[in-house]
């Protein structure tokens, strides 16, 4: 098995804010994520390819195409935005790190498993929301 990762980044302002809860519990939940005028990060995120190389290209997946996708899908829509307004996607979604990067993999995984070589998987999304704060979906090392 060959994992391919791209990189790329995107700035977006969000707030955390659960409507169903009092203003008391959202303040002492998320503090200063909870500020009313919204706040932002320069995030980074990745997206890793896993499968085994095309025979005619030797990909498992044309990076340039996967820049593409993650363009399309990602960066386009959520780049200068805000993430609880601006994003149809993220509609109703509380933009915390762990919701965003299984969204973003939903969003994603179509795309990438028809542009990768036969029986390759989207393996997994990581978002950087700090350097020190990361958030990563990979349903596959999951066992139930």
């Amino acid at each position: 098995m060959i994992f391919v990762t791209r990189r790329t980044h995107f700035n977006a302002a969000h707030r955390l804010n659960n409507p169903s809860k009092s203003e008391e519990w959202n303040q002492e939940t998320y503090g200063k994520c909870n500020y009313p005028n919204w706040h932002g990060h320069n995030y980074i995120i990745e997206v890793t390819v896993a499968g085994e190389p095309d025979q005619e290209t030797g990909y498992v997946i044309d990076l340039g195409k996967l820049k593409k996708i993650i363009k399309e899908r990602i960066t386009d829509p959520c780049d200068h935005r805000n993430l609880n307004l601006d994003v149809p996607f993220l509609e109703g979604i509380i933009p915390t790190s762990e919701n965003l990067v299984k969204v973003f993999y939903e969003q994603l995984k179509q795309d990438v498993e028809q542009s990768a070589s036969k029986g390759s998987v989207l393996y997994s999304v990581k978002l950087f929301e700090t350097e020190r704060n990361v958030a990563e979906y990979c349903p596959y090392r999951w066992t139930k």
